[in-house]
């Protein structure tokens, strides 16, 4: 029994060290700036040498790097070429979803996602109604005046998300006030709901939701509806986005 005993905790050690080499990777993803060793060191709670030396073999296998300016540490090309490997098409893991709820209400179901300062299609269900709503994939929609855009705004920090409603204010020559937009995102941020009524197209209003997949890339999903019977069914879609969001971020995240 005795000559078990090294074995075993050798044992115990490399896993302890994964566990640590995955927490200081967990960190440096936190603050994509780049850390130091002294900073690395206080955030996971290690003696400066422990964390030295597992940064020593992540840096020998790329999984982080130096940064040039200020010579801390961050995410380096192999983590991203792993998560690049790993990452789930959203749109063929959520096409169910969508399709589910094109089933359930008859109207169109989009998936959108947020890149730089817009909206794009990935992708549809078409509603069964004849007259319905149809974009096509790859097409592009603003934040400030779709359900989708906003939807993706409301998961932005304040800073961000209101340089790019500014931005887009002004480029749309749009008058709405950017205090209206923003109290607009923070009921967003407590309801879960986003809403479009004829601000993008008239005659077409629209609600939706955002989220985040494991890589941090924000989606939205958005029933478009034409506006003579949005009123009638705005309640009920809304309804069926509430039950179905906790579905999709456990799919997704």
């Amino acid at each position: 029994m005795n000559h078990d005993r090294p074995a075993k905790s050798a044992s115990g050690q490399g896993v302890q060290v994964i566990a640590r080499a995955a927490e200081i990777l967990r960190v440096l993803k936190q603050d994509n700036r780049g850390l130091s060793l002294g900073q690395i060191s206080d955030r996971v709670g290690l003696p400066r040498s422990t964390v030295q030396r597992i940064v020593n073999a992540l840096l020998a296998e790329k999984l982080i790097m130096n940064t040039a300016a200020e010579g801390g540490l961050r995410l380096g090309p192999e983590i991203q070429s792993l998560a690049a490997a790993g990452r789930v098409d959203a749109a063929e893991l959520l096409r169910p979803v969508l399709q589910e709820i094109a089933e359930s209400c008859g109207e169109t179901v989009d998936l959108a996602v947020f890149r730089t300062d817009h909206m794009v299609f990935v992708d549809q269900v078409v509603g069964t109604h004849r007259v319905r709503t149809v974009s096509a994939v790859g097409e592009t929609f603003p934040l400030i005046s779709t359900a989708n855009g906003k939807a993706a705004l409301a998961l932005l920090d304040d800073e961000m998300a209101i340089a790019l409603a500014v931005r887009e204010l002004k480029a749309s020559h749009s008058e709405k006030p950017l205090s209206a937009l923003i109290a607009e995102l923070e009921e967003i941020r407590t309801t879960g709901l986003a809403w479009d009524c004829n601000e993008h197209t008239e005659g077409l209003s629209a609600v939706g939701f955002g989220f985040r997949d494991s890589a941090g890339l924000i989606y939205a999903l958005s029933v478009p509806v034409p506006s003579y019977r949005f009123a009638k069914s705005r309640k009920r879609i809304a309804e069926l986005l509430k039950t179905t969001a906790p579905r999709i971020s456990a799919l997704i995240s």
